[in-house]
C-alpha cells in the first residue's frame, strides 16, 4: 500500500427530520395499518403538531395536501412505481411503498421542484426506514422524476378505445370496478364520466350548516368574514368556507348551534322535513343517526314545528356523538342506542322517518379518498340485506299517511333504487304498502336531479357528495 493514499471517508451525516413529511408518513401508516380514515386521524395529528411554534399554517396545509393527494392518486402512483421497481409491488414493504408514494405525489402532483422532492423524500426515508432502504427509495424516485404525469400516463394506461374503464381508472385514480359502477349509475358518455372522476379528486369545500332557530347563515358569514364565506349553492342553511377556514374557531360551531355538513346531506334532511304528510306531524325518527349531522338539522326543524325527534344509532359510541350534536336543541328529543333492524319502538309510531343506511360510501370519495382502494365489489352483497331490512323497518315504523326518506351516500344502483324497488315489491319480505313521492320539487332550485321520483346528487353537477334520496308514503 506504500505510495498510495487513501481518500478519507465522508463523515456520517445524520438525516434531517422534516416534521411535515414525517407527520404525512405517520398518517399514511395509520390509514394502512389500522384501516383508519385520514379525515379522522389527520386533524388531531395537526393540532398536536401546531402546539410546536415551528409548525405553522403553511406546514399544516402542505401536510394535508401530501396525505390526501397521495391517497387520492394511490392507484395511479402504484402503476407508475411498479414500472420503476425490480419486483412485484406486493413484495415492496408497505412503509417503503408509502414513502415512494409520497415522493411520487410531490414529483408528479405538486409544484415542488424535482430536486427538492427527491431530496426531502430520501431524507424522510433515512429517518423512518434507515439508510439502506433510503438508497432504494432514491433510485426509484430518480426513475419517476425522468418524466412528468402526462408522460407516465401515456406509458401505464391503456388507450381509451382499447379499454375505456381501465384507461379512466388509471388516469383518474379509481379502481376499475368503481369506474364501472359509477358509469352505470351516471349513464352518458365519456365527458360526463371524466367530469365526475375529476370531481372525486378535488378537495371538497368546507360547508357549514346553520341549524334553524339556533343560528343563521348571516351570523356565520359575519363571523367568518364576507371575503372568506359564501352562501350555499342550494341549501338555505349552508355557508361555504374559503380554503383554509377553521370551523372549530367559530362560536356557533363550538356551541353546537351550527356544524360542518355537506350540502347534499342538508338537502336530504330538509326534503324529508318538507314532504307532505297526511294527518298529524308530531313524532320524527332518525333511524341511523350516527354521527349526528342530519339528526341535528332534523331536530332543529322539528323543534320549530313543535315535533319530537327520536335519534337512534346502533353503535353506542356513535350514539354519544349524536347526543353531542343534538345537545342544546330547543325542542324535545331523545337519543338511544338501538338496532334499526330490531327496533324497540312500536310499529306505526312516527309521522316522519329518515333511514340513512350504511353503504359503500362511493358517493363521498372526495372526503374519504382511501375508501376507493379499500372497498371491494363483494361489499355490495354484504350491505344489501341490511339496507333492505332497515328500509322495511322504517316503513313499519311510520304510520299510514306518514313519510319515509331512504338515503345513502352512494350512487351505486344496487344500493339505491334497487333496494327501494325490492322492498316495495315485497322481495325483501316487506309487509307494508307504500307509494313513491316525487322528491324533486322538495329540493327546489337544484338542476339535473334526474327523471324522478327519486333524486341523485353528483359532485360534478351539484358540488355535493353523491347523495341518493327516495321518499315514500305508507299507504296501508
Amino acid at each position: 500500500m506504500s505510495g498510495q493514499s487513501r481518500r478519507p471517508s465522508k463523515p456520517y451525516r445524520r438525516p434531517k427530520k422534516d416534521p411535515v413529511r414525517i407527520l404525512a408518513f405517520e398518517a399514511l401508516r395509520a390509514v394502512d395499518e389500522r384501516d383508519a380514515y385520514a379525515n379522522l386521524v389527520l386533524p388531531p395529528m395537526l393540532r398536536k403538531a401546531r402546539e410546536n411554534e415551528d409548525f405553522d399554517g403553511r406546514d399544516a396545509a402542505l401536510a394535508t395536501e401530501l396525505v390526501y393527494g397521495t391517497l387520492r392518486r394511490q392507484g395511479t402512483y402504484d402503476a407508475i412505481i411498479a414500472r420503476c421497481v425490480d419486483r412485484p409491488l406486493r413484495e415492496v414493504d408497505p412503509p417503503v411503498l408509502d414513502v415512494l408514494s409520497l415522493g411520487a405525489h410531490q414529483l408528479l402532483g405538486t409544484r415542488i421542484p424535482t430536486h427538492a422532492a427527491v431530496s426531502a423524500t430520501v431524507e424522510l426515508a433515512r429517518v423512518v426506514l434507515g439508510d439502506g432502504r433510503a438508497k432504494f427509495v432514491n433510485a426509484v424516485l430518480r426513475k419517476i422524476a425522468a418524466d412528468d404525469m402526462d408522460g407516465w400516463l401515456e406509458r401505464v394506461a391503456p388507450e381509451y378505445d382499447d379499454d375505456p374503464e381501465e384507461h379512466l381508472g388509471i388516469v383518474h385514480a379509481h379502481p376499475r370496478w368503481v369506474v364501472s359502477a359509477l358509469w352505470d349509475a351516471l349513464g352518458g358518455g365519456r365527458a360526463g364520466m371524466e367530469d365526475l372522476l375529476e370531481a372525486d379528486n378535488e378537495r371538497p369545500e368546507v360547508t357549514l350548516v346553520a341549524r334553524p332557530g339556533r343560528s343563521t347563515t348571516e351570523e356565520l358569514i359575519e363571523a367568518v368574514g364576507q371575503e372568506s364565506a359564501l352562501p350555499g349553492r342550494w341549501s338555505p342553511y349552508a355557508v361555504r368556507l374559503a380554503e383554509g377556514g377553521e370551523p372549530g374557531a367559530l362560536d356557533a360551531v363550538r356551541e353546537g348551534r351550527a356544524g360542518v355538513q355537506d350540502e347534499g346531506s342538508q338537502l336530504v334532511a330538509a326534503a324529508l322535513a318538507n314532504a307532505p304528510v297526511e294527518g298529524t306531524d308530531r313524532f320524527w325518527l332518525d333511524g341511523c343517526a350516527g354521527p349526528g349531522g342530519k339528526a341535528a338539522l332534523l331536530g332543529a326543524l322539528a323543534a320549530q314545528r313543535g315535533a319530537r325527534l327520536l335519534a337512534s344509532e346502533k353503535q353506542p359510541h356513535r350514539a354519544r356523538l349524536v347526543a353531542r350534536s343534538l345537545a342544546g336543541n330547543p325542542g324535545p328529543y331523545e337519543v338511544i342506542a338501538a338496532d334499526g333492524t330490531r327496533p324497540p319502538w312500536r310499529p306505526g309510531s312516527f309521522d316522519r322517518v329518515l333511514m340513512d343506511v350504511p353503504c359503500t360510501g362511493l358517493g363521498a370519495l372526495r372526503r374519504r379518498p382511501e375508501a376507493r382502494w379499500r372497498r371491494r365489489p363483494e361489499d355490495l352483497d354484504g350491505f344489501a340485506p341490511l339496507q333492505r331490512e332497515l328500509l322495511r323497518q322504517a316503513l313499519l315504523s311510520v304510520r299510514v299517511g306518514g313519510v319515509v326518506g331512504y338515503a345513502t351516500c352512494s350512487p351505486h344502483p344496487a344500493e339505491t333504487r334497487a333496494v327501494v324497488e325490492d322492498v316495495l315489491k315485497g322481495r325483501a319480505g316487506a309487509d307494508v304498502t307504500a307509494e313513491w313521492i316525487d322528491a324533486r320539487p322538495l329540493i327546489p332550485g337544484v338542476p339535473a336531479l334526474g327523471d324522478g321520483p327519486d333524486v341523485q346528487l353528483w359532485p360534478h353537477l351539484h358540488g355535493t357528495d353523491a347523495m341518493y334520496l327516495a321518499l315514500l308514503r305508507r299507504t296501508a
